[in-house]
């Protein structure tokens, strides 16, 4: 198990809302998604919509969902399992903790 990457602050994303990490950083296949739900807590997901090229990270969070802005596909946030069509395959998570405010990310581990 790594210690993680430090990617950013809580105060970096607003409620509901996401940023993209960018892959040169996590060392995955696509950037990586940092979603910040309504109750203040944080999620990770692959940043790519499973159904087409759209970013997560510019979707809307809500009561565990991420939704894609494109077509409204619906993903889990905690699973990344799909929740809503068009989206057919899920996407992947990632784990992450919030540390005194900072937000460390586990590429490629297992929530």
């Amino acid at each position: 198990m790594s210690d993680g990457i430090r990617v950013a602050s809580l105060d970096d994303i607003p409620q509901g809302e996401g940023i993209a990490v960018d892959k040169a950083l996590t060392g995955t296949d696509d950037n990586i998604a940092l979603l910040r739900d309504t109750d203040d807590t944080v999620y990770a997901l692959d940043d790519t919509c499973t159904h087409e090229t759209a970013s997560l990270a510019e979707g809307w969070v809500e009561d565990g969902f991420v939704e894609c802005p494109l077509h409204s596909s619906k993903f889990c946030l905690k699973s990344g399992e799909v929740q809503g069509l068009p989206a057919s395959k899920n996407t992947c998570p990632h784990r992450v903790e919030v540390r005194d405010g900072e937000i460390w990310l586990f590429p490629g581990e297992a929530p």
